[in-house]
């Protein structure tokens, strides 16, 4: 295909290597796309608040599609754009269903003010005895009816004894249409987003203020929340690093993370 004119990667597992740093033949071939025509875009589960030590690496700000799709922000102006939420009555909906297949599982919630770090109010909330999948030390610990009680951008359920695929096969067909169900992760974490939301239309809702087709899109990524997103996209393509469901959905496979994965197909038309 000709060169892109939007590419669009996800971050952990997929832009970064495993020390969660971005190589610098990655970070070298980024900033030749950004001198030309062609949009460069984050498209990650992370949060805004997540995003500033990627961004300091790439060396520029892009748009980023955030929250698995639920969130577009300008991370250089510090503003979230767009924003997709679960209703609080949706939440404690799906936590009655959850309580109920899942017993002992954690809880938390993510949610979004108007830029990265609003401190208008707590951005990420959890239920006693949540047991974090990664690092997360700016949390703040409430009772399980107030952690649905407010608008998220994501519902966390977190399970130590479960892998993340578990957790989803019996999560979803109790969930139904009423949320969109993902994971980025399989050790014993799922999220959950407003129906309909995931990273592909949070690409394509960039893509139409950009004036940019699918055809002429090009993304990265490793995990199942990006599924949608290289389905949508002219030309997606999965790490080598890839989860096997991911790998089936992309058109191509390229080299791992700790590979420049990203760096050696950008490089067929950036070098």
């Amino acid at each position: 295909m000709p060169a892109p004119l939007l590419v669009g990667s996800d971050v952990d597992g997929t832009l970064i290597d495993d020390l969660d740093r971005i190589s610098p033949r990655t970070r070298a071939v980024l900033n030749q796309l950004a001198g030309t025509e062609t949009h460069f875009i984050l498209a990650t589960g992370r949060p805004p608040r997540w995003l500033a030590p990627i961004i300091d690496q790439i060396g520029f700000a892009p748009l980023s599609v955030c929250a698995n799709g639920a969130v577009v922000y300008d991370a250089e102006r510090d503003q979230v754009m767009h924003a997709e939420e679960l209703s609080a009555e949706t939440l404690g909906w799906l936590f009655d269903r959850i309580s109920a297949a899942l017993p002992g599982s954690g809880l938390a919630a993510e949610r979004v003010g108007r830029s990265a770090h609003d401190a208008a109010s707590p951005q990420f909330v959890c239920a006693p005895g949540y047991e974090h999948a990664w690092l997360n030390p700016d949390h703040i610990e409430l009772s399980a009816t107030e952690v649905i009680a407010a608008p998220a951008i994501k519902l966390l359920v977190r399970h130590a004894g479960m892998s993340s695929t578990a957790m989803r096969d019996v999560l979803a067909p109790l969930v139904g249409e009423r949320a969109a169900i993902t994971f980025s992760t399989d050790k014993g974490l799922v999220e959950l987003s407003a129906p309909g939301v995931n990273k592909a239309t949070g690409f394509e809702w960039v893509a139409q203020r950009l004036g940019v087709d699918a055809g002429h899109a090009v993304a990265f990524g490793d995990m199942p929340n990006d599924i949608a997103m290289l389905e949508w996209v002219g030309h997606g393509v999965a790490m080598g690093n890839s989860h096997p469901e991911t790998r089936a959905a992309a058109r191509e496979v390229t080299s791992t993370n700790n590979d420049h994965g990203v760096a050696v197909v950008l490089e067929r038309w950036w070098s």
